[in-house]
């Protein structure tokens, strides 16, 4: 055995790989990697539809989700109703205003920011529930198709003559295209 092959191997030999090992150090193996995320979303997703498989039909949820549902249409119609009170009886308005102008600075900031929460906690609430749907509609694809294809064996085409009795038997158009070659 020569030079070369004693080099090649110090590198390649004894099932191992002397450079996979070396660049193992300072980049991570892309397969592997993948395998762990794949494996991590998994158990994300396993973890999810334990948590939110279940559907909310009790009483007290149902009164809970209809209270959650009240503060944006009170605060719209509210808004709106501000408007038409102005343009109604402004002196009493100016006069409400003029109240409201006299709450504190930090009393906004802490008005925001309990909106801010209320609302980013609802949209988290639909998101979570839009996801919960999405989850399930995909898990029925594989039985939608099945029944799809079953029906699609059950189609026979109709003649021409079924779907349109009136139609002619003969295309005058292409009849004369092919009489013009």
């Amino acid at each position: 055995m020569g030079l070369m092959g004693k080099l090649l191997d110090v590198l390649f030999g004894g099932g191992r790989n002397a450079i996979v090992e070396t660049a193992g150090i300072f980049r991570e193996n892309a397969e592997k990697g993948a395998d762990r995320e794949a494996a991590m979303r998994a158990q994300a997703l396993a973890q999810y539809a334990a948590e939110f498989g279940q559907p909310r039909v009790g009483l007290f949820d149902r009164v809970i989700d209809g209270l959650n549902r009240l503060p944006r249409p009170i605060l719209a119609f509210g808004t709106i109703g501000l408007f038409v009170t102005a343009m109604s009886d402004p002196v009493w308005f100016a006069g409400r205003m003029q109240g409201i102008a006299l709450v504190p600075e930090p009393m906004w900031w802490l008005m925001g920011a309990i909106i801010s929460f209320y609302f980013g906690a609802r949209h988290q609430a639909k998101a979570q529930d839009f996801q919960s749907s999405v989850l399930q509609t995909a898990g029925m694809a594989g039985e939608v198709r099945a029944r799809v294809e079953a029906l699609d064996a059950l189609h026979v085409p109709l003649p021409l003559e079924a779907v349109n009795p009136a139609a002619p038997d003969r295309n005058a158009a292409l009849e004369e295209w092919r009489a013009k070659q």
